[in-house]
């Protein structure tokens, strides 16, 4: 999710870093077309990628995800070295409505609780019946979940709203902004356009996001901790570096002169009206 908008944009080489470096990772990062991998985690990583080693080249831009050390040594080098965003730890937000639901519902908070313990997952329903039948589904599912150890601390964190109409489930969607937000609830599709405010959207029971996680097509390196209100998920953009230039002629060149000079003036910055004096 990554190396494939780079390589769309055209960025010639790639490294990618793991501290375990699977058959499965080697394989992937073939196939996506990264140039090199190193055997590397943790801040120790972000920080070889962006000041470099005797092995390791430094980099222009640092992008994916990682704990929470990870994303404090990224906004450290934040200036050696681009990034995408600060990420983590990881959310969802569901509006649900049917209590037929519960037990998908409770799924799908689980499978972001245990992704770390600071991870968190919101409910807002109408239905204060829903959240009882979550709360219950949730607590049998933890009984024999192997990450329970994890899952659960982060579970009895979590939060669950009940609102009034959907109208106050979109503001206060819109102001937490959440990294997922999943719509199980009637006339999703509808109201999909009301909701501003997501890092990635999953509309209806059928589309779950761990989907999105795993193997649906959208890019899931995701802005969180409501960053989603000015930036959206990893792309092909992230890789685009934007570059202007300017050519005058002689006509052209003397007509701005008279304009910089003026307002060079003006500021207070006589060097600066000098060199547009020059071409007048």
């Amino acid at each position: 999710m990554t190396i494939i908008p780079a390589k769309i944009a055209g960025v010639k080489e790639i490294y990618l870093t793991s501290p375990r470096i699977s058959p499965e990772v080697i394989v992937s990062a073939h196939l996506s077309g990264a140039t090199k991998i190193y055997k590397l985690g943790g801040a120790q990583a972000i920080a070889a990628f962006a000041y470099g080693t005797n092995s390791i080249k430094e980099v222009d831009k640092i992008t994916g995800p990682g704990n929470k050390f990870v994303a404090a040594a990224k906004k450290a080098i934040y200036g050696q070295s681009d990034i995408d965003f600060i990420a983590g730890p990881s959310e969802v937000l569901i509006i649900a409505d049917d209590i037929n639901d519960s037990k998908l519902i409770a799924a799908d908070m689980l499978a972001q609780c245990e992704h770390d313990k600071d991870a968190r997952s919101y409910l807002i329903t109408n239905d204060i019946e829903v959240a009882k039948k979550v709360e219950f589904e949730a607590q049998e599912i933890l009984k024999t979940l192997k990450t329970k150890d994890i899952a659960k601390i982060s579970f009895e964190k979590s939060i669950c709203i009940i609102v009034d109409n959907i109208n106050q489930a979109i503001d206060l969607t819109n102001k937490r902004a959440p990294e997922h937000l999943e719509l199980l609830i009637k006339n999703a599709d509808k109201l999909k356009n009301s909701f501003t405010n997501y890092g990635s959207l999953f509309i209806g029971k059928n589309c779950a996001e761990v989907f999105g996680d795993y193997c649906s097509g959208t890019n899931h390196v995701l802005p969180t901790n409501k960053c989603a209100k000015y930036t959206g998920g990893l792309s092909v953009f992230d890789y685009v570096k934007i570059l202007t230039y300017q050519k005058l002629s002689d006509e052209y060149s003397k007509k701005l002169a008279k304009t910089a000079s003026l307002l060079a003036q003006k500021e207070g910055l006589y060097a600066h009206k000098l060199a547009a004096d020059l071409r007048r």
